[in-house]
């Protein structure tokens, strides 16, 4: 691996599931291409938490568009990230905005939005948006993609 790249704890080799969000490490790479806008998403249509109340599996599509500064969030600390949440008690928007806020920490982008897209708990679908501010006008920001709640 380039000395770029010898700071990254996860990639290239087995990681285990963190046990909580709090313990999952984010990791962050340099923007190759930081002289220029661009949109980056991540999906995960397979999230999942816990109710903190009953216990019970929560379901959830994420979205999460950025426009990268300095830094990109390198992909598998993110997937190891959002499968920590596997066994995390949280209500869906807590977890919506902690992971969109978790992600502008480390990277620092000029723009974050993340979209969760959750199954219906107790019959009433909730779907929860975050964003850190206005888009920049020289972004193409395509829709999520996601059609508003129908038996998704």
């Amino acid at each position: 691996m380039s000395d770029t790249y010898e700071s990254l704890s996860q990639l290239g080799g087995t990681t285990g599931i963190p046990a909580s969000p709090d313990e999952a490490v984010l990791e962050r790479v340099p923007n190759g291409q930081n002289d220029t806008s661009f949109v980056a998403r991540f999906s995960c249509p397979e999230f999942t938490s816990i109710c903190p109340v009953t216990g019970q599996p929560d379901f959830g599509h994420l979205v999460i568009d950025y426009v990268p500064g300095d830094w990109l969030l390198e992909s598998k600390s993110l997937k190891l990230f959002l499968s920590s949440f596997r066994n995390h008690g949280a209500f869906h928007e807590d977890c919506t905005v902690k992971i969109a806020r978790r992600i502008a920490d480390l990277v620092e982008p000029r723009w974050i939005r993340i979209g969760g897209y959750w199954f219906p708990r107790g019959g009433i679908p909730i779907d929860v948006f975050w964003q850190s501010g206005a888009p920049p006008d020289d972004i193409w920001l395509p829709d999520q993609g996601i059609p508003p709640y129908r038996a998704r």
